[in-house]
């Protein structure tokens, strides 16, 4: 498609709190002609308060009054707002110099097939216009899979604009709460999907055995051994197998998932989360086996590539395919999902499209997100 004379260069932020709800990516992004140039970046922490009860509600623990969804909502809102905030100021830019802000909210539930199927993020976008004076698009979701896409993934389009090697088929692996690949093939083709989990389910389970929100370096992994009779029962999870166009979230693969799956079997933690662990490795091995059999080599981004003990096991099982990191690119592998949401701001203002329907299996191209204005009086 071609795209409109551009009139919407210049500065844009993107939020995102992915399924570990282990903080906010904020990133200052800069368009020039077209291509995104990341300025500034920071990950701004979750009152821990509300971190739980996120968690809470994301695994399906607990169930939320519609008093209670409204206050969670608006909560989630001012926390991405303050995020906004710490990021202008830490950059020295103004409000009125950022065109708008693309939020991804904090999703809560993912349910993109069945009768009525939906994506549902939460994180008052109007409040974060109020609070910022910048325009906000949001749930960004919502128009593929009311075109009978999956929401999901993304990503893919930003990969293949940043990340593209012609003639030579690549995969981007982001190691995130959960895994998703985009396959960019030799032919041009882009596609993905969500493989399972990546860290989703290794930082709860560390988290309930250890008090910390991930396992730093994976010495808790390294430490344990992995079990293959859980391993085996837990690959029979009936997602892994599904054709994609696929996605999934933490309301499949959280803490009740792997519990009902250990209770015929007594193992130490530090087993458990190296078979987590494995089960991460092993599940993203067999979908580029699959799917991406001649890719010459995987870029992997995402919280995921500061875990030594995962990434030399992909290594190992992608072998002769070589692994690194997007940061050897040029892409910080940290804020590569932010920066893809300043650019899904940016085409909501051009009125492009966002989603690519071989990856999310919508009936074609949508303009995605909702715009909430900025009050003309504000800031």
């Amino acid at each position: 498609m071609t795209e409109p004379a551009d009139n919407t260069s210049g500065l844009y932020v993107g939020l995102i709190s992915g399924t570990s709800a282990d903080g906010i990516d904020a990133a200052l992004v800069r368009f020039d002609d077209h291509q995104p140039r990341l300025v500034h970046a920071l990950t701004h922490a979750w009152p821990e308060a509300l971190r739980t009860q996120i968690l809470r509600v994301a695994q399906s623990e607990t169930t939320l009054d519609l008093d209670a969804f409204g206050r969670l909502d608006v909560a989630i809102g001012h926390s991405f707002a303050d995020a906004v905030d710490t990021l202008l100021a830490q950059s020295g830019t103004l409000a009125s110099a950022v065109r708008a802000v693309g939020s991804h909210g904090q999703t809560i539930r993912h349910r993109p097939t069945g009768e009525h199927p939906f994506s549902l993020q939460i994180g008052n976008a109007a409040v974060i216009a109020e609070r910022s004076g910048i325009d906000v698009a949001a749930d960004f979701r919502s128009a593929d899979v009311a075109a009978g896409g999956q929401g999901a993934p993304l990503l893919p389009a930003v990969h293949a604009m940043l990340l593209n090697t012609p003639g030579r088929t690549r995969v981007v692996l982001n190691l995130g709460g959960i895994a998703n690949i985009t396959v960019l093939s030799a032919k041009g083709d882009v596609f993905g999907f969500d493989t399972g989990p990546a860290n989703g389910l290794m930082d709860a389970w560390c988290l309930r055995h250890r008090g910390e929100a991930f396992d730093r370096g994976g010495a808790f992994a390294a430490s344990g051994q992995v079990h293959e009779a859980l391993l085996a029962e837990l690959l029979r999870d009936p997602y892994f197998p599904l054709p994609p166009p696929k996605s999934t979230g933490r309301e499949h693969f959280h803490l009740a998932w792997l519990d009902a799956r250990l209770h015929a079997v007594s193992l130490a933690p530090e087993d458990v989360q190296a078979t987590l662990l494995e089960l991460t490795a092993r599940s993203i091995a067999m979908a580029i086996d699959a799917h991406a059999k001649d890719a010459f080599d995987v870029l992997a981004c995402g919280g995921g590539v500061h875990n030594p003990v995962l990434m030399q096991r992909l290594r190992q099982l992608l072998h002769p395919r070589e692994l690194a990191s997007t940061a050897d690119y040029g892409v910080d592998p940290d804020y590569l999902e932010a920066t893809a949401f300043a650019w899904l701001a940016r085409q909501r203002l051009l009125g492009l499209p966002g989603n690519l329907p071989a990856v999310t299996g919508a009936k074609g191209y949508r303009v995605l997100g909702a715009l909430y204005p900025a009050p003309r009086d504000a800031r």
